[in-house]
């Protein structure tokens, strides 16, 4: 399909930064934050279904967890959509899915047929939208892409302050069927937002056909030969094993302190409210001129920031201290959620960011359906919620030192490498070269150069 051709991505084209790239910056807002705020938003409608259906809350968290599962593990089919036939397509066919399920959900007769709809349909909507708006992202952004990765990311605790009230003010006033349906109406705007995805195209200095470029592959695997890559996955799937747990627990933590519910259910609040200027800011900073090319070590220390923030955590004895411990556990997931599909895109590069990101999340996916009920039988076995928070930490602190050594270990000898082949092919003293079509050459075209050669940005 041509589509599939336009969407790979010209290789002598320039990321306009700007333009029509702000339009894709806010259809990947919109998308961030559905799909990572949906499932968390769907639970404020759970006590509606116990009383509906007869079940217990571990049935209906079901929901949610399956389309955590959903977003993450299907990465590589995405991956292959994309691929084949372009983003834009990719993402019009998974706003209908995400809607249809929601409004085939408003007719269910029984809990199993939410999870086909609510989990299964919906969540591999989500999921078709949410990987090709990151691809555009990228394809759309490069001298200012940590920024924009940045605002996009801040889609998430938008979305979440939003939607978590909205559900509630549809239960009260039409109960959860109506809810759900006008849920599904809403998320038709994944395909507003898909139709903003508008692929670049090359310009062509003459009539004649441009040249042809090779077959790609639907899902390139290749990306596991490259060490970097290698290191950022292991160490991602043992950053989200603790990741995603203090904020399921946090508020459970406060009650039993003895905090009131309305105060407890406050935290939260208070959370979301600091990530939404901490994934922003963090962006920016990113995007600095002197700090860009160190970015995998500010999200290395992110993710020590946010382990030593769980373990300080677990010392909390009062509702002041949770406070605290909201705002700075803010501060660092913001940092994290800002600068981790920032890091992966410089590592992989344009051409193989589609397949490398649905083998990231396909990694992540196991890891998030061990994470949060690992840290539920820990609090079944000990009662004790500090020592939660102390695995979530050491789980957390663990894949910030297996980023930080394993790039200093295995790839420090890389930009020594660069350094000898850029010697060997010095330009003459009157020609002048940019250093961003140096880089695109190396990256665009590995396969001209033997192995690429990584610099300090582009390897973890």
């Amino acid at each position: 399909m041509g589509g599939a051709v336009v969407d790979e991505g010209p290789t002598g084209i320039k990321a306009p930064d700007g333009g029509w790239g702000w339009a894709v910056l806010f259809g990947c807002f919109v998308i961030t934050g559905f799909s990572y705020a949906f499932p968390k938003a769907v639970s404020v409608f759970f006590k509606e279904l116990m009383r509906e259906f007869g079940i217990g809350y571990s049935d209906t968290a079901w929901i949610s967890s399956i389309l955590l599962a959903m977003l993450y593990g299907t990465g590589p089919l995405c991956s292959v959509c994309v691929n084949r036939f372009g983003c834009r397509p990719v993402m019009l066919a998974g706003g209908l899915l995400a809607s249809l399920g929601m409004v085939a959900a408003s007719f269910c007769g029984s809990i199993i047929q939410l999870y086909l709809t609510t989990g299964v349909i919906t969540g591999l909507g989500l999921a078709l939208n949410f990987q090709p708006s990151l691809i555009m992202l990228n394809r759309y952004f490069n001298k200012r892409r940590p920024m924009a990765n940045g605002l996009a990311a801040a889609g998430s605790p938008v979305f979440l302050c939003a939607l978590s009230p909205l559900g509630q003010l549809l239960q009260d006033h039409y109960g959860w069927r109506g809810g759900f349906l006008i849920l599904g109406g809403l998320l038709l705007n994944c395909c507003v937002c898909a139709a903003l995805m508008r692929p670049l195209e090359a310009s062509r200095p003459g009539s004649g056909p441009g040249p042809q470029r090779p077959a790609r592959r639907l899902l390139d695997l290749s990306v596991f030969r490259d060490r970097g890559f290698v290191i950022y996955a292991v160490a991602a799937s043992i950053m989200v094993l603790g990741l995603f747990v203090p904020p399921v627990f946090v508020v459970s933590y406060a009650k039993d302190l003895g905090v009131p519910d309305t105060q407890a259910a406050f935290l939260l609040t208070v959370l979301g409210f600091i990530d939404i200027f901490a994934r922003p800011a963090a962006g920016f900073i990113t995007g600095l001129k002197k700090v860009r090319p160190y970015s995998v070590y500010l999200f290395s220390f992110s993710m020590f920031f946010n382990g030593f923030t769980d373990l300080t955590g677990s010392t909390a004895s009062d509702y002041g201290g949770l406070v605290v411990f909201c705002i700075f556990f803010g501060i660092s997931y913001g940092m994290v959620g800002a600068l981790q599909f920032e890091v992966l895109m410089a590592i992989v590069g344009t051409q193989k960011f589609s397949s490398a990101i649905g083998l990231v999340l396909l990694l992540e996916a196991i890891a998030v359906l061990i994470g949060p009920p690992s840290g539920g039988k820990l609090l079944d076995a000990t009662h004790v919620y500090q020592y939660v928070f102390l695995l979530a930490g050491a789980e957390v602190l663990t894949s910030s030192l297996v980023l930080v050594l394993g790039n200093f270990f295995c790839i420090k000898k890389r930009p020594e490498a660069a350094a000898e082949e850029g010697e060997r092919h010095k330009p003459p003293a009157d020609v002048r070269v940019d250093s961003r079509e140096v880089e695109h050459f190396l990256k665009a075209e590995p396969e001209k150069n033997g192995e690429v050669v990584h610099t300090p940005e582009t390897s973890v």
